[in-house]
């Protein structure tokens, strides 16, 4: 993307997909944030755990909120780390970040996004069936809170969440980069931004899945265990298409320094600035 801006398109078959990655996520929140800044929506965005939550606040024009969550209330409430595992038994104070945040800090507008006329899809991995789940969900604010609650919570260091009484955890498990769903929804002219530098692979070893965790659910073990080379497989896919120019990708120009669970502030605020940078050297038309 260097030099002339890239020309994209957009389309009632463009589509926007966020993949997730944890604290990685701050990229995502500078390229919305860009996005906002210039009135660039999508007729539909569907995003992945740190992915579906950028795209929440995305969906409703909050600019900014997701940039305070990830830095200004992790500079503030420290709420990612062991400390919060061995006291609350999860990696991250979901009290703080889905009820006190969205009601209190920096209240959610969920008339805004019930207003909103673009799809907004939202990926979850089923506990029984161990495949992805796909949540559009508008209008209860309980339920949105729960679908993005259940993105969200990551295997072995989150409990398990709920959305409509059945058991969830982290989208990524089963649909990192969930291209082809947006694909199969009718929208072929997509948008993909992902959380890691171009040629990143996962190690092809399966995931080990300790004997006592999730014994009531195989099908979602083997879906942590195949988890790495799924994943492998989408971004083959999203290169290819890359390179036949058939998507557009935004991602990180640089290896990427963050941690899925990164607290150092600078860190994250050079990445969100990244993120802002990389989508700013895009140049969007609309198509009618």
């Amino acid at each position: 993307m260097n030099g002339d801006k890239k020309e994209v398109v957009i389309n009632k078959r463009s589509g926007l997909v966020l993949e997730g990655g944890g604290m990685r996520g701050i990229f995502t929140s500078g390229v919305l944030d860009n996005f906002m800044d210039r009135g660039i929506r999508f007729p539909y965005t569907i995003g992945v755990s740190a992915g579906a939550c950028n795209g929440i606040s995305y969906m409703s024009g909050q600019r900014g909120r997701a940039k305070y969550g990830n830095i200004d209330l992790l500079e503030q409430y420290n709420y990612i780390g062991l400390k919060q595992l061995l006291l609350k038994g999860n990696i991250m104070d979901f009290n703080l970040l889905f009820h006190v945040f969205p009601t209190e800090i920096s209240p959610y507008d969920y008339d805004a996004l019930a207003r909103s006329k673009e799809i907004f899809e939202m990926v979850t991995t089923s506990c029984k069936s161990g495949k992805a789940c796909y949540f559009d969900e508008k209008h209860n604010p309980t339920r949105i809170i729960d679908i993005i609650k259940a993105s969200s919570s990551l295997p072995f260091v989150s409990p398990i969440s709920y959305v409509d009484g059945e058991p969830m955890l982290d989208g990524g498990i089963a649909d990192s980069i969930p291209l082809l769903r947006a694909q199969s929804q009718g929208f072929t002219n997509n948008v993909v931004v992902l959380t890691r530098n171009k040629g990143y692979r996962k190690s092809q070893k399966p995931t080990r899945v300790p004997f006592f965790m999730y014994r009531k659910y195989p099908a979602l073990r083997d879906a942590i265990r195949r988890r790495n080379a799924f994943y492998n497989e989408q971004i083959a896919l999203v290169e290819q298409l890359e390179e036949d120019g058939k998507i557009t990708v935004i991602r990180p120009e640089r290896p990427i320094e963050v941690d899925r669970m990164e607290r150092n502030i600078g860190k994250l605020t050079a990445l969100y600035e990244e993120g802002y940078s990389c989508a700013d050297k895009i140049k969007f038309t609309t198509e009618e």
